[in-house]
């Protein structure tokens, strides 16, 4: 009797994207372009803010923060997923699986926090720009980023505590291509309606909690650069763009997720792709193209590197 609640599970089965060989070697070629682009992406990015004295202000400092997130999420689970292509029984440990819950919502909260760190240094800089430098000093900026970290960690400890002490007894199909945790949590042996609905509350609330702030915090800002219209109130503008793209991509499938997420759709392994795989890549993208002080910063470097070459 003492041996019935222990899990008894040592592995999990990942069914992954495809059982067709072709789709999974089409799709092998095109995420390991998506994951070497993303993870040098924002690798670049955090090269050129810390390369660049012009950049060297709380908005980069959290955007370089940012970058360093997206390519810890790029890789807990693309690299798996892209050698599992190639492996026709495709596992991952207990441990493995429970590390890679712990991973993602660890990210994924940390990351929430920072974007709404970055939308309060923007909210500073565009309605109070005469306090912005004794406000938006490089101690808050180290503060917001290690509460955004320390709430992202505990975020995720309370899930995976729970989760651990679940009984696990078969069966372990997981039908994704990581150990995504409410499917996780359905094949405990036992009824699991209560911490379904705690997790639920636990991500549903941090995630709608983050979103309306942002969404408050934009408004705000959108509603005093119309009001003006200097050539740097047209920049906020510009900047503000590529900031309100990223919390929409962001958050959309996030809040999806969690708005059912223990009554799955064929479309939702897709969505998983694109929030595991595609959006640490969005990031560098959005803010190099919208973002003039980085493409001018990165002109620099890339002529810096050309002359010395030369050399």
């Amino acid at each position: 009797m003492a041996h019935i609640n222990e899990s008894v599970v040592s592995e999990f089965v990942l069914l992954g994207l495809s059982d067709s060989r072709e789709l999974q070697l089409f799709f092998f070629a095109i995420f390991s372009v998506v994951y070497v682009t993303s993870v040098l992406g924002n690798l670049m990015i955090i090269v050129i803010i810390s390369s660049d004295s012009h950049l060297n202000s709380p908005m980069y400092f959290l955007l370089s923060n940012l970058s360093f997130i997206d390519i810890c999420q790029s890789n807990f689970a693309t690299p798996k997923m892209l050698l599992d292509f190639f492996v026709e029984h495709k596992t991952i440990s207990f441990e493995g699986c429970m590390a890679q819950i712990f991973l993602l919502h660890s990210f994924v909260g940390s990351e929430m926090l920072l974007l709404v760190a970055m939308a309060y240094d923007r909210f500073i800089a565009i309605c109070k720009p005469l306090h912005y430098s004794t406000i938006m000093s490089r101690r808050l900026c180290i503060i917001f980023v290690s509460i955004s970290w320390a709430v992202g960690i505990l975020h995720s400890v309370s899930h995976v505590a729970f989760t651990v002490a679940l009984p696990f007894c078969g069966p372990n199909v997981v039908d994704s291509f990581f150990c995504d945790l409410p499917m996780v949590i359905e094949l405990a042996c036992k009824n699991t309606y209560e911490m379904e609905i705690l997790t639920l509350t636990n991500s549903g609330l941090i995630s709608l909690s983050c979103f309306l702030a942002l969404i408050i915090s934009y408004t705000i800002i959108l509603v005093t650069v119309q009001r003006r219209s200097t050539s740097g109130s047209l920049k906020a503008l510009s900047t503000l763009t590529a900031h309100i793209t990223v919390v929409v991509l962001f958050f959309g499938p996030c809040i999806y997720f969690y708005i059912w997420p223990f009554s799955r759709l064929p479309v939702d392994k897709f969505l998983s792709v694109f929030y595991i795989v595609c959006t640490p890549l969005l990031n560098p993208i959005i803010y190099s193209l919208r973002n003039e002080d980085v493409k001018s910063a990165m002109r620099k470097l890339r002529h810096r590197h050309v002359n010395s070459w030369k050399h």
